[in-house]
């Protein structure tokens, strides 16, 4: 599984503790920026990364920024794309058990380091229930 990675400059520190439990998952990933603290805009980030997505180069996405919600927006703007705001291992297991989330969105003024790395474990080592579940998702997806 390759995972696109992105963040605004709010998030950037984060996001060396999210790559760090990616390496630790042995999963590929693509780090679409930011790659400084210039102050940015998290809605170009959240598209690349969900374009990342959709497209099937990655199969999988995270956003960070400072709070996790306006990347979340941002993303879930896009057609196609279930991006779930966990800051926490328990909604980071049910965004991919019973909502199938494609995008994992994580806040780093809202959790350190330890706690996203415990929330991209849960993430990654979920697997969608299908089920009940399913047919749930595809009412979300008609939404688009």
């Amino acid at each position: 599984m390759k995972v696109a990675l992105g963040s605004d400059h709010g998030g950037l520190d984060l996001k060396e503790a999210v790559i760090s439990a990616l390496k630790e998952l042995n999963l590929e990933y693509e780090d679409l920026g930011t790659y400084d603290r210039n102050s940015c805009d998290y809605p170009d980030f959240a598209q690349k990364v969900a374009e990342a997505v959709l497209s099937g180069n990655c199969q999988q996405g995270v956003l960070i920024c400072g709070t996790g919600i306006g990347m979340s927006m941002a993303a879930n703007k896009i057609p196609g794309i279930r991006a779930a705001l966990a800051n926490e291992i328990f909604s980071a297991t049910m965004a991919r058990a019973h909502n199938d989330a494609n995008i994992l969105c994580i806040g780093a003024r809202v959790v350190g380091p330890g706690v996203a790395q415990e929330v991209v474990k849960a993430y990654f080592t979920t697997t969608f229930e299908g089920g009940r579940h399913a047919r749930r998702v595809e009412k979300i997806n008609a939404l688009d």
